[in-house]
Parts: C-alpha cells; sequence; structure tokens
C-alpha cells in the first residue's frame, strides 16, 4: 500500500502529539528507529514505537507492549483503529491507527501509560498512577 496525500499531511503533527505523550512520562528517551520510526525507551526498555509505513503497509501507527488478553480485545472491539503489529504483535503488543479520520488521544495516552508502567523501575511506574 501507498500512504495517501492526506496520511502524509497530517503525519507530522500527529507524529510530534505522540511525542509529546511520551515524553510527559518520567525519563523517557526517544530515539530514531529506521527511516520515520521512532522507539520511546524507559532506561534500556523500549515500551512503544511510532510506525510510519512499516514495510510498506500503508498505516500509520503508535504500537505499544500490552497483554495478550488487552490486544486481542482491543482489536475486536474495533478493528478500524486497533490492529496486531508485525513482530511484536505474538508478544501481545497492540497498535492503533493514527492515519484515521478521528485519532483518540485518550486512549493513546492510556496506552502510553500502561506499556510505560509495564516497563518501568517500580518507583517510577507509581509516579504515573
Amino acid at each position: 500500500m501507498t500512504l495517501t496525500s492526506k496520511q502524509m499531511s497530517e503525519s507530522s503533527p500527529r507524529r510530534a502529539k505522540v511525542v509529546e505523550i511520551c515524553e510527559a512520562l518520567p525519563e523517557v528517551s526517544v530515539e530514531v528507529a529506521g527511516d520515520q520510526h521512532m522507539a520511546f525507551r524507559i532506561r534500556k526498555r523500549i515500551f512503544a514505537y511510532y510506525l510510519f509505513d512499516h514495510h510498506g503497509d500503508g498505516i500509520i501507527a503508535f504500537c505499544c507492549k500490552s497483554s495478550r488478553s488487552e490486544q486481542q480485545r482491543l482489536v475486536k472491539d474495533d478493528p478500524d483503529s486497533f490492529f496486531v503489529p508485525a513482530y511484536l504483535g505474538a508478544k501481545g503488543w497492540v497498535a492503533i491507527r493514527l492515519d484515521t479520520v478521528e485519532v483518540d488521544w485518550d486512549t493513546v495516552s492510556d496506552l502510553a501509560r500502561r506499556a510505560y508502567q509495564d516497563c518501568a523501575p517500580r518507583k517510577l511506574a507509581v509516579l504515573v498512577e
């Protein structure tokens, strides 16, 4: 699939919003990971990615650590927004599309917070209750 001009035009502000959400969490670092992807780390552990046309799939998404049951529930309840990401999906990670008409930023924030809490040391995780 190829990205549309609309997807391209909306990608920069939406990427900036994802970075803003993740950087609001304590001690998060943001790294470029591949051409247009970004990895979000707490210390040495990656808890989320910003994916931009991953392997030419034509999708822009936020992908994060999750439980297998949460992943299945989200995808089942809203398959237009959520999907099982390549490679990491088998480990329970879930992805939410950022290239739809409306993005539910509260859900993106909640997913980022929970993924962070799963990976962060306990003293940091409790700071984001």
